[in-house]
């Protein structure tokens, strides 16, 4: 047998009690870690401005509150989307909802309404259809802008499309002009 000029050294050779030594001091700096947190920040915030509630006939109307024109049978009317801003120039906003039958099954044609409160912010009611559920269209993209309603329609060509397949898309846009909505095709707007 040959000697070792280096001898054998005890460290080189791991042993449960290394391991434990090991997890022991890991813990330990661990937990001292997470006594030593840094100081809160102390960046001053801007004061943010004292809001104020608005006035009752300068808030948007909840279209939870209304009743909308629509035959839903057994089921109820929902509200899908809805979006807020002052349509005919008054000062007021209104609120435009995309309502459908919370059907189990398919896709339900939507309605928009628009949803608005007399001057002294009396009880939301609906004032206009501007796409009726009848019509077997459902709406995706969908704003308030610029007094301006916009919104993107899926429907169908023919009774013979399935219900679960639209293949026809269109882009609407309504604006108040002479007391009523008028629909009208965006510029730029494409159908498939």
């Amino acid at each position: 047998m040959q000697s070792s000029a280096v001898p054998e050294l005890a460290h080189t050779h791991t042993r449960p009690i290394h391991w434990l030594a090991t997890a022991t001091a890991v813990a330990g700096v661990v937990a001292f870690s997470s006594i030593l947190q840094p100081g809160a920040a102390t960046a001053a915030q801007p004061a943010a401005p004292e809001t104020k509630s608005a006035p009752a006939h300068l808030t948007p109307p909840d279209p939870a509150a209304v009743a909308f024109p629509i035959e839903c049978g057994p089921v109820k009317a929902v509200v899908r989307k809805r979006a807020s801003g002052d349509l005919d120039g008054d000062g007021r906003p209104e609120t435009v909802a995309v309502v459908h039958c919370d059907s189990p099954m398919g896709t339900p044609p939507d309605g928009v309404y628009v949803v608005t409160r007399d001057a002294d912010g009396g009880t939301p009611r609906v004032v206009a259809t501007l796409l009726d559920p009848k019509d077997g269209t459902t709406v995706t993209d969908f704003a308030v802008r610029d007094g301006a309603v916009t919104a993107t329609l899926l429907g169908y060509s023919s009774a013979d499309v399935p219900r679960c397949c639209p293949d026809v898309k269109s882009d609407a846009k309504w604006r108040w002009q002479g007391g009523s909505f008028v629909r009208s095709t965006p510029a730029g707007a494409r159908s498939v």
